[in-house]
């Protein structure tokens, strides 16, 4: 796992010129993009998520988009339009910015659900339907969408099946007192967070990241493992506080985030612990729990620490 080990090194010392603190952020950023799957930020505003996934492009050398959600956004202000030339007489396309490697969706649950569902072909087929016609997304394309806890008004829920095309879900803390202090000596010693040209960030060389992703897939697991996902994913259908249980998505995108963690770990197996920690950013967006339990104060994730505690460990 020499790749992975040595990207992730890379990644975490290059953020870290930028971002102070927040290192489950970037951790976890880290390995769902090696796991090529989606990530749903979740965080008030001001703690550095568009900051932490500008800065992620900017190592990988990737092309980067950001879309600023609002109540009339349409489906064509993401995925492109057709446009009349009138010299040549035929229709163009103009590439929305959805034709990109990383895209970040800013408050992504103030976007209508006709514009959602755009979104939604783009993140599961990794390509769009424009006047009836398919293109084809980057290889490397990874949505990248934030929502604030806090505030709801003007914005639409997102519905189970996009909430399941995320491969994680990741909370974003405040930072720590230190933290906080550190980020008003780095902006006094002139640190501007728009001008991240002068950080000096190191990009990787292209090779990194495929190969990091090809030892990803190779990590080895045994099968009492795959036993042990599907009765953790088959437990949360008929616990009493929840009312949805995983998808079988779920178990295979626990799998793939695991073996992420199990390889930049430096392991090419995978062990009980990955999963367990692999558990909580992956479902906790997938269940939902009943409006009791949740009346009685019973967060997703701590119905989904009692559903783990409660499948026995594989021998």
């Amino acid at each position: 796992m020499e790749a992975v080990v040595r990207l992730a090194q890379h990644v975490r010392h290059e953020m870290g010129k930028v971002v102070v603190g927040q290192d489950e952020l970037k951790t976890q950023c880290l390995v769902a993009h090696l796991a090529n799957g989606h990530v749903l930020l979740e965080g008030v505003p001001g703690i550095a998520k568009t900051l932490a996934v500008k800065v992620l492009s900017r190592i990988f050398g990737l092309d980067f988009q950001r879309v600023q959600c609002t109540s009339d956004l349409m489906p064509a202000d993401i995925v492109g339009t057709k446009i009349l030339n009138m010299s040549t007489s035929t229709f163009e396309l103009h590439r929305g910015p959805i034709f990109t490697s990383m895209l970040l969706v800013d408050e992504v649950n103030r976007m209508p659900p006709r514009t959602q569902a755009a979104l939604l072909e783009g993140m599961q087929e990794r390509q769009v339907t424009i006047d009836g016609e398919r293109h084809d997304l980057p290889a490397h394309f990874t949505v990248f969408a934030t929502q604030n806890p806090i505030d709801f008004e003007g914005t639409y829920p997102l519905p189970e099946a996009q909430l399941d095309r995320f491969l994680v879900k990741i909370r974003v803390p405040y930072p720590q007192a230190k933290e906080e202090i550190q980020l008003l000596l780095n902006v006094q010693n002139g640190f501007d967070s728009d001008r991240l040209d002068d950080a000096g960030i190191l990009p990787v060389p292209p090779d990194w990241l495929a190969e990091a992703r090809q030892q990803v897939r190779a990590v080895k697991v045994q099968e009492a493992l795959f036993t042990y996902i599907v009765e953790i994913v088959r437990r949360t259908r008929d616990w009493p506080a929840l009312s949805l249980g995983s998808s079988p998505r779920a178990a295979v995108s626990l799998l793939g985030f695991a073996k992420a963690l199990a390889a930049i770990d430096g392991r090419d197996y995978l062990i009980p612990d990955d999963i367990k920690q692999a558990v909580l950013p992956v479902f906790r967006h997938r269940i939902v729990v009943k409006p009791e339990a949740d009346l009685e104060g019973i967060t997703a994730d701590q119905v989904i620490q009692d559903v783990v505690r409660a499948v026995a460990l594989p021998k």
